[in-house]
């Protein structure tokens, strides 16, 4: 028997340990061209919140009374099929479950000898081709511009302020904590970095934006992308990648109105999600792989250990508790 994780009630407001259930349930065994592989790392994601909710958005619904997924890492303990053998490190779209058996082509293999197995889950995985698509299609940072990225220390923001210093930006982060100021401006490389929880964040950017903002990548939304409104200059982008702060309210999010200020400086807001981009992973791989590999790329990760922590990893992404991608270690690569 194994043990799985199911949502069991749609969250009103922030989820808390109540709308999840752990159910235990056979491992079984694959069939051909099927394989049964064991849970190394879970991937926590703030998008998984919107998941939880009812009605139309860019992904399915969870189900109630069924298991939860996200991105895994996992290992090959067993295989019918002509594609994978055992002691495989593979990933993909996979239950919150310490061993699933999946058909061959729901998996791919990744090279855990290049880089960590974690990396295929941050940033050469979903949030780095995330940061890389969001900046450089839509943001499109010129040397010498200023931009600034909300939620700067997670896993997609932190590597959007890289990309945009290898572009020749000014990069301001703006996060919730004097040790995320820190990494954000000792270890990335940040040429300033804004507390939103001890600083007025308008204030703040006026400071450190004396030219305006060029570029705003928004993971955040709510007061902190208010803030940045009054000083886009012209033709500013925004890439509108996330809205955390809004994730978890039982009412309407209401602000100031965005239209005047993208009239007046004909700025582009544009959101999106990486699998927009989907015929043009390979290239994003590669980028980001190309960086790493030449040392101009830190990432910075969130380790919860043990599959009975995985609901504890998620809840803590809403209190702002990670530092980087945050995961849950499951298991051990043999």
């Amino acid at each position: 028997m194994q043990k799985t994780i199911h949502l069991v009630n749609r969250p009103k407001g922030t989820p808390t340990h109540d709308d999840f259930k752990f159910v235990e349930t056979p491992i079984g065994s694959p069939e051909q061209g099927e394989v049964l592989i064991r849970t190394v790392y879970i991937s926590v994601d703030p998008y998984l919140r919107g998941r939880m909710n009812e009605g139309k958005s860019y992904i399915e619904p969870f189900k109630l009374d069924e298991v939860l997924t996200s991105a895994v890492i996992a290992q090959v303990e067993e295989s019918k099929s002509d594609r994978f053998s055992k002691g495989d490190v593979v990933i993909g779209s996979l239950g919150w479950q310490e061993y699933s058996v999946v058909k061959d082509n729901e998996i791919r293999k990744v090279d855990h000898n290049q880089a960590p197995a974690s990396a295929y889950l941050s940033v050469l995985g979903m949030t780095g081709l995330t940061a890389y698509f969001g900046l450089m299609d839509i943001g499109k940072p010129k040397e010498g511009e200023t931009v600034v990225v909300s939620g700067a220390a997670g896993a997609v923001g932190s590597v959007v302020g890289q990309i945009a210093k290898l572009k020749g930006a000014r990069v301001v982060g703006i996060a919730g904590s004097d040790e995320k100021i820190s990494y954000l401006k000792d270890e990335l490389g940040f040429d300033a970095a804004i507390n939103y929880k001890t600083e007025n964040v308008y204030k703040a950017l006026k400071e450190n934006c004396p030219d305006g903002i060029d570029v705003y990548f928004e993971n955040v939304g709510g007061e902190i992308g208010d803030a940045v409104l009054p000083l886009l200059n012209n033709f500013a982008r925004i890439p509108v990648c996330g809205a955390i702060s809004g994730y978890n309210k039982a009412d309407r999010d209401m602000g100031p109105r965005v239209q005047g200020y993208l009239i007046k400086t004909s700025s582009l807001m544009q959101g999106f999600t990486v699998g927009n981009y989907s015929s043009r992973f390979k290239e994003g791989a590669e980028a980001l792989a190309g960086w790493l590999g030449e040392g101009k790329l830190k990432y910075e990760e969130t380790v919860t250990e043990g599959f009975d922590h995985t609901i504890d990893a998620f809840l803590d992404l809403f209190e702002g508790a990670n530092l980087g991608k945050a995961v849950v270690k499951v298991s051990e690569i043999k």
